[in-house]
């Protein structure tokens, strides 16, 4: 294909010198810059004959630097040159009729229209097509969140809640600084903010907001809602790229997962086990992908599966199943979920979050708990403690005693064995840090999770046999969305009887696996030591 004027503008022709916007350092590994061979392989999806079609209207609803518009127009411009053959009438046409974007901060909205139309304002003698204003079609609007009813936290603390993204109240801001309430999502008639119908919605939206919880790094997805305000607006087609957690779990994606495992209109996934394999330099908890929904099309999805260090897995399916409600990424894990799917689930034994009331920064900060009265001898009446002391990589398990809220012993477990989990560790990794088998009394902080109780210590040594079989830790792994572990997480492991001890080998027979499915187990998962 010979070079257009467009590739002369936004491309130098040196063979070494890369793309500029593929150089850009991210914002944040929540709002990620998208590198030019990613943007075309999402429009590659598209029918290809959108882009010959001077009626077609295309939005990027979250520009951060114009790279969507940027690669739809040096198509366009292609497209069009039979209906449209004078150049410059062609440029104006696509700029001024067809392609829109709305941009998530001022900064980005200059850098957006710098991209497209090589001036961050369109009005100026250097801009490749004159608007009579300063935007073009690329707009910025300082939006603010609307603030729900005050509330008063645990702590003493007032809040506020965004009704429209669940930001907290720390972002009502001074003009001196981003409010982050992104206009698409933040309004009820975004139809409204061009007045106009869409062919193509196509972007990558900003992914969470930090809502204060945890220890301060806790946040709140927000991606899901620039998708679900996309379908409003009835668009032939919507493209994103978003963080594959909504499969497995996040924070407040329930509902938006069982609509999307329903909606028959989602043609291609593209899914990436391993984020950095899209965006160099970022980590993302459980991969990442982009899509396409199409309006039109109704039937199963084209399911591209890219796991790590490995060839892309393709199938043709349905993402609703009668295995789960979260959806299987991988096509291989079916047939081994599909056999081991009857009977009681193993996490009906494995508690929810906090099982004693006591917060991950209790040897941190005991301060704040000052009726546990933290002490690191032992103390009649007191309870030991498993936690950790110690910030973020630097961490170490460590156990002290405190006094214990019989109103915390929320399953009745107190009395009895039990196995100590710990609640986060790599998405990567098939074998979890060090399980602790607890006697009865002892408890733990929020930094693991409680499976148990049981009546022996015996039954207690079953139950990590099992653990630490291969069998156990694939299906955990498969079901993993996040560095966090939580009680949902085990539910595609079925139970056992813990009156003995458990062998991969006794699994794999009793579940009638095939070489296929024990070789792909084995390949996938590391062993456990004893």
């Amino acid at each position: 294909m010979a070079e257009t004027f467009f590739d002369k503008i936004y491309k130098n022709k040196t063979a070494h010198t890369p793309d500029v916007l593929s150089c850009l350092a991210n914002l944040s590994n929540d709002e990620v810059f998208t590198p030019p061979d990613v943007v075309n392989q999402m429009l590659d999806m598209l029918p290809q004959e959108l882009f010959c079609d001077p009626n077609t209207t295309f939005l990027d609803h979250a520009c951060k630097t114009g790279v969507f518009l940027r690669e739809i127009a040096k198509r366009l411009i292609v497209g069009l040159a039979d209906k449209i053959p004078d150049l410059q009438q062609r440029i104006d046409h696509i700029f001024h009729k067809q392609l829109y974007g709305i941009a998530i901060t001022e900064l980005t909205s200059l850098l957006s229209r710098r991209s497209l139309y090589c001036s961050k304002y369109p009005n100026s003698r250097y801009s490749v097509s004159l608007f009579d204003n300063s935007e073009g079609n690329v707009r910025y609007r300082r939006t603010e969140h609307k603030w729900g009813r005050i509330t008063t936290d645990e702590k003493g603390k007032q809040k506020a809640t965004c009704l429209y993204c669940g930001a907290n109240s720390s972002y009502d801001r001074g003009v001196e600084k981003e409010t982050h309430a992104y206009e698409f999502i933040h309004t009820d008639n975004p139809e409204k903010i061009f007045n106009m119908k869409f062919d193509v919605i196509i972007s990558n939206p900003p992914y969470q907001l930090s809502d204060g919880g945890g220890t301060g790094d806790s946040a709140r997805p927000i991606y899901h809602l620039f998708v679900e305000q996309a379908k409003k607006l009835t668009a032939r087609f919507i493209s994103m790229i978003v963080p594959s957690r909504w499969m497995k779990g996040g924070k407040g994606l329930q509902e938006f997962r069982a609509r999307m495992i329903k909606d028959t209109h989602i043609n291609y996934i593209f899914d990436y086990e391993d984020a950095q394999e899209c965006f160099s330099g970022i980590h993302l908890d459980g991969g990442v992908n982009y899509f396409l929904w199409s309006k039109e099309y109704n039937g199963p999805v084209h399911y591209y599966y890219k796991p790590l260090n490995q060839d892309v897995i393709y199938s043709e399916r349905f993402l609703q199943t009668d295995l789960t409600n979260t959806v299987i990424r991988d096509y291989r894990q079916i047939s081994i979920i599909e056999k081991t799917s009857n009977g009681d689930r193993f996490s009906e034994i494995v508690s929810t979050r906090n099982p004693y009331g006591f917060s991950a920064d209790l040897f941190n900060n005991p301060e704040k708990y000052p009726s546990a009265d933290l002490s690191f001898t032992f103390e009649l009446n007191k309870n030991k403690i498993f936690g950790v002391k110690g910030i973020k990589g630097g961490a170490k398990r460590t156990i002290g005693y405190v006094y214990l809220d019989p109103n915390e012993d929320k399953d009745g477990n107190l009395s009895k064995y039990k196995l100590f989990f710990s609640k986060a560790y790599m998405t990567t990794s098939t074998v979890p840090p060090e399980i602790v088998e607890a006697k009865p009394n002892e408890i733990c902080t929020e930094t693991f999770l409680q499976i148990g109780g049981f009546d022996s210590s015996e039954q207690t040594h079953n139950c990590l046999s099992y653990i630490k079989t291969k069998f156990f830790r694939a299906l955990l792994f498969y079901n993993r969305h996040s560095l966090n572990i939580s009680r949902e997480s085990f539910a595609l492991i079925p139970m056992q009887d813990f009156s003995k001890p458990w062998t991969d080998e006794e699994l794999y027979a009793k579940y009638n696996l095939t070489r296929e499915e024990i070789d792909f187990i084995e390949s996938m998962i590391k062993p456990m030591g004893d």
